[in-house]
């Protein structure tokens, strides 16, 4: 009688795409209103990471522009140096994104374990990123939170530029204004408020270059005014250890450039400015562009990457475990949910218009089926055509423009066996093997 108790239903996985598709593996990681755990397709048997987000903590937090956004900006992007999204779709309480696993951890989690990184590494990160951020530029997409916790590695060593929360279309029409990302990696003209376009990510990869390389990085400040005043004005200086060749000094300082029509990177000029730069001049960048060149570090695959803790908390602390829902609210107005929402929660969501706005924008996106994403948002237009004008406008006006472009077909995730630090198992067990 137990075990039929315990056996898995059966999932029908020619249905629209939801949480009973995946197997829940590992936690990986945790963030302000969201979390990452490793999942796998119980159909094709690859690896994924899952980002989860509650959506009471994305109203509270004002988050749900963002979200919205990255949802939508990721569904046009694929490219390899970009953690791409395979799959999306929402419950009642949390918005779910299938992302490419990144089994090498992230640059912060290597620079903290290891210490500065060798000059070989720190350029071939250098060369990776700029590929991505070429990339997005060319699509009129900047990402402004360049750093190393959002840059990724895969099993092999190649790295991935992740986390596009407040990344941004952009027009050379309009200058963006707003201050965003994190501000030891901002660039002057985000802080001097007087517009900027996709420069600003330049200047951030000379951070991150400088911070993998000297262990610290150039502009420093005991408070956010004396970080934006060093930022501002203050030379870059370079330690003298460790030692690093005078190209590599160059390369920063042409990234660091504060007149943005002499930083190295930005616009095409700027970007075959770096591409024949003498600390590139061994890159082969047609190479470096397919994955085909052998990365200088390969992350150790017999063991997690990523801090233990993750898991200990989901273990130890979490309320609410994640699990498999039935979305009661789909397909049913918020009038109708809300007698049923008060007996069901402490914290009534469906009084808030917020959480309509979820379930209309944050729509259903799967890789494998490209018709039907592009017929969800033919809908979607539809419905949002068919509201009346004043309701349309006051929504236009509170979030972000809508992206009214095709998505492009995403390449097939490649298919990977599930390494045994991923595995089921008991999760405490699991958790003392890493961390040794």
């Amino acid at each position: 009688m137990g075990a039929l108790c315990c056996r898995e239903e059966p999932v029908d996985l020619d249905s629209e795409v939801d949480l009973t598709h995946f197997a829940l593996l590992r936690s990986v990681g945790k963030g302000a209103f969201g979390k990452v755990r490793v999942v796998q397709h119980k159909g094709t048997k690859q690896l994924f990471a899952l980002k989860y987000i509650n959506k009471a903590k994305c109203i509270r937090m004002r988050a749900v522009d963002n979200i919205i956004s990255e949802r939508r900006l990721l569904e046009r992007l694929d490219y390899q140096f970009i953690v791409n999204l395979r799959y999306a779709f929402q419950d009642d309480e949390n918005l779910f994104m299938v992302l490419d696993l990144m089994l090498g951890g992230d640059l912060r989690f290597h620079l903290e374990r290891r210490g500065c990184l060798d000059e070989d590494c720190v350029r071939f990160y250098a060369a990776e990123l700029a590929l991505a951020l070429h990339y997005l530029h060319q699509n009129h997409i900047v990402h402004r939170d360049v750093k190393p916790d959002n840059i990724l590695l895969d099993q092999h060593g190649h790295a991935h530029l992740t986390d596009f929360n407040i990344a941004i279309p952009y027009t050379e029409a309009k200058p963006l204004t707003s201050v965003a990302g994190s501000m030891a990696y901002m660039a002057p003209e985000i802080l001097k408020k007087q517009g900027y376009f996709a420069s600003v990510d330049w200047w951030s990869l000379g951070i991150v270059c400088y911070e993998l390389l000297f262990g610290q990085r150039p502009f420093r400040g005991k408070s956010n005014d004396a970080l934006k005043q060093a930022i501002l004005s203050d030379p870059v200086d370079f330690p003298d250890e460790p030692n690093v060749s005078p190209e590599a000094i160059s390369a920063i300082k042409s990234l660091l450039a504060r007149d943005i029509n002499d930083r190295l990177g930005y616009e095409d000029q700027g970007f075959q400015r770096l591409k024949v730069h003498p600390w590139f001049k061994s890159i082969r960048w047609q190479e470096m562009g397919t994955k085909k060149i052998m990365p200088p570090f390969i992350p150790d695959d017999k063991r997690a990457n990523f801090d233990p803790t993750h898991e200990l908390e989901e273990i130890l602390l979490e309320d609410n475990p994640l699990k498999a829902k039935k979305r009661i609210r789909k397909n049913r107005s918020t009038q109708d949910l809300q007698g049923d929402a008060e007996q069901q929660y402490t914290f009534n969501p469906y009084t808030d218009p917020e959480y309509q706005i979820m379930d209309d924008r944050f729509l259903t996106f799967d890789y494998t089926k490209p018709e039907q994403n592009l017929n969800l948002k033919r809908q979607q237009q539809r419905k949002l055509q068919q509201q009346p004008s004043s309701a349309k406008s006051k929504k236009q006006s509170r979030h972000r423009d809508d992206y009214n472009t095709d998505s492009p077909p995403h390449s097939p995730a490649p298919v990977m066996s599930t390494p045994a630090h991923l595995r089921m198992e008991d999760p405490l067990t699991t958790l003392i093997k890493s961390s040794n």
